[in-house]
This record gives C-alpha cells, sequence and structure tokens, in this order.
C-alpha cells in the first residue's frame, strides 16, 4: 500500500514506523510511507504555514497556497491513482467497514492524508484538493496526525502479510459485527483465578462455542448497539440466552 502524509509534525509518526506492525509492514515493502512538512514549502523565511482567520476569531487557519505547494508533491510520488484525505472533526466516522474498503483498494489507490492543525484549512484547498473528510470520534484533538495513525494502523493490519499470524486480523473484534471474546494464557491460576475448565479441555468444538458465546454476551453488555444493528441466526440466539442465564442477567 502506498501512503503519503502530509503533516508539521512528522516526527510524531516515527510511533508507527519504527515501531509494531506498521514497521514490520514498511520493512516488508507490504506498505510504502512517505511524510511530507508543509513548512517545507512555504515562501517565506519564517516557514509559515498559517494565518489569521478573514472575518476575526480565535486560533489560526492553514494557508490554502502553502497546502496546495505540498499536496502536489505528495501527489507526484504518489503510485497509484491517488485519494486525498482531510483528517478532521468533521469528517465521516472511520469505523472497520471504513478499513476493509481502504485495504480493499490498497493496491489500485495510493492514499494521500492530510493532517490539519489550529482551526483547520482554508475551505478553498478543501473544496478543491480533498477527497474525503474522516474523523476517528466526536470530539476534538489539537491535530490530526493521530487520527492518521489510527487510520494507518487500522487498514495495515488488514493487507495481506502484514500480521504475522495470518488469522489475528481474522479473529479481531468487529469482524463480524461484534466484539471479541476475552483471551487467556499462562500462568493457568493468577491471583486466585483459574482459565476457564473449557479452555483447557481440547474439545476444539466445545471452546469454538465458548468463545462465540463470551463474544456475544460481551457485546450485548457493552455495546448493545451492534447486536441491534445484527441478524443473529438461532445458534447465536441461543447461545446468548445461555450467557445471560449463566451470568444471572437479562
Amino acid at each position: 500500500m502506498d501512503i503519503h502524509i502530509i503533516s508539521i509534525f512528522p516526527e510524531m509518526f516515527d510511533a508507527i514506523t519504527k515501531h509494531g506492525v506498521i514497521a514490520r509492514a514498511v520493512k516488508q515493502g507490504v506498505v510504502s510511507l512517505r511524510l511530507y512538512n508543509p513548512r517545507d514549502f512555504a515562501s517565506d523565511r519564517h516557514s509559515t504555514v498559517d494565518d489569521r482567520p478573514y472575518g476575526g476569531g480565535p486560533g489560526m487557519v492553514m494557508m490554502p497556497d502553502v497546502m496546495a505547494a505540498v499536496l502536489k508533491s505528495a501527489l507526484g510520488n504518489a503510485k497509484n491513482d491517488p485519494h486525498v484525505v482531510y483528517l478532521t472533526p468533521q469528517g465521516r466516522r472511520f469505523d472497520y467497514d471504513s478499513a476493509i474498503k481502504f485495504a480493499e483498494s490498497s493496491s489500485s489507490q495510493s492514499l494521500v492524508m492530510i493532517a490539519g492543525r489550529y482551526e483547520g484549512i482554508d475551505e478553498r484547498f478543501i473544496e478543491h484538493y480533498v477527497d474525503s473528510e474522516w474523523s476517528v470520534g466526536d470530539f476534538v484533538l489539537s491535530g490530526g496526525e493521530l487520527p492518521a495513525m489510527i487510520m494507518v494502523d487500522a487498514i495495515t493490519r488488514l493487507l495481506p502479510d502484514s500480521l504475522g499470524n495470518s488469522q489475528s486480523a481474522e479473529q479481531d473484534s468487529f469482524v463480524d459485527g461484534i466484539l471479541d471474546c476475552p483471551h487467556y494464557t499462562r500462568p493457568e491460576q493468577f491471583e486466585g483465578e483459574s482459565v476457564p475448565a473449557v479452555l483447557l479441555s481440547g474439545d476444539h468444538r466445545a471452546i469454538e462455542r465458548w468463545r462465540v458465546k463470551q463474544a456475544l454476551g460481551r457485546t450485548w453488555q457493552r455495546r448493545p448497539d451492534l447486536l441491534n444493528a445484527k441478524q443473529l441466526n438461532a445458534e447465536q440466539l441461543q447461545l446468548l440466552e445461555e450467557f445471560k442465564s449463566e451470568t444471572g442477567e437479562q
């Protein structure tokens, strides 16, 4: 996947390009990631990228001419048909299905991400150059860098060969529209609590049934909205009822 990120703080992305899944994906050639600093494209000696908003008000606005210059550089380096994304609280909510769509188009489409700062970017630039606007939640952050990292991480782990175990992504939360089940490892006893006996039984069918039951129950407890949007089959409904009965919750 070919990714280009525009940010006035490109060093922030060391957190993902030098560590973990994305660093491994870059090293293996699964992902190509290039960073651009708008200050390098400013025309004055102070490397100014923002100015006061017309009409008054607090904060500063990123200048359209500087942003257009840095974006054109990124577009010129794109290997495939570029899709320009602007990270903003006003954007569409990014979720698992969104990550899947970006991952599916990764072989034919370069992703150019713009991390805004201050009060945002001049609207004329957005209207002229941006293909889609995305948000990671209904809250305001200091800039678009963290949302960009979240999107890159979520998309990258869905790419073939990006994870050490190909089944890891398939078993994540939200893959089947519900949350993941609880997981356990050694030691068998920890602070008076034991690993559920079924996981030690060696009965793979019973283990799988337990995991589905726990996943459904956890989703019902924590994210009932996900279940409301999902059509459960007869077996899933039975497992959910068993979970409620076993936990004494209704």
